[in-house]
């Protein structure tokens, strides 16, 4: 399978909606009451607001497959020599093939061009999927973030960092 790293347009708004909403709510199963994840979802990750934040630069990079969207990394440099990965999910039919790294290499070489030393992440804590994904690309645990939900529920993310030059 031919995978191609690519700016998003607006025409896949509704493709990484998708891909962002399922995911998301992967990682927060068991963790989040239903209704949380639906304004979560609601609020993020529908077509208008994810064409918006397509054509702000939110998200940086779709990957690919034929005429499918498979994956979708956005970032940006966050202060002086440091950068965040605000969001890195790959469909569920196409994990495990590469598509991650390949999207993370393409934020990271576009950061290091913009001078980034140090690459910041939050993963939602017993993240099965995140968690072993940025450790094995380097990344070491900072600290544990606790964020009170509007349910008023703890939202539980784990800060990592890699160093990048």
């Amino acid at each position: 399978m031919e995978i191609s790293i690519q700016k998003p347009k607006p025409e896949h708004a509704e493709a990484i909606a998708s891909i962002c909403a399922r995911g998301w709510r992967q990682t927060v199963e068991g963790k989040l009451s239903a209704e949380y994840q639906r304004k979560n979802i609601e609020h993020w990750y529908h077509t208008d607001r994810v064409t918006k934040d397509i054509q702000n630069g939110a998200y940086t990079y779709i990957a690919s497959a034929g005429n499918n969207v498979a994956g979708v990394i956005g970032g940006a440099p966050t202060g002086p020599e440091e950068g965040e990965i605000f969001v890195l999910y790959v469909d569920e039919h196409y994990r495990y093939q590469g598509i991650g790294r390949k999207l993370l290499k393409a934020l990271t070489d576009d950061q290091l061009k913009e001078g980034v030393k140090r690459q910041w992440v939050s993963v939602q804590e017993d993240n099965q999927y995140g968690l072993p994904f940025y450790q094995a690309r380097g990344f070491v645990f900072d600290r544990k973030r606790v964020t009170q939900t509007e349910t008023g529920e703890e939202q539980v993310s784990l800060r990592f960092w890699r160093s990048m030059g």
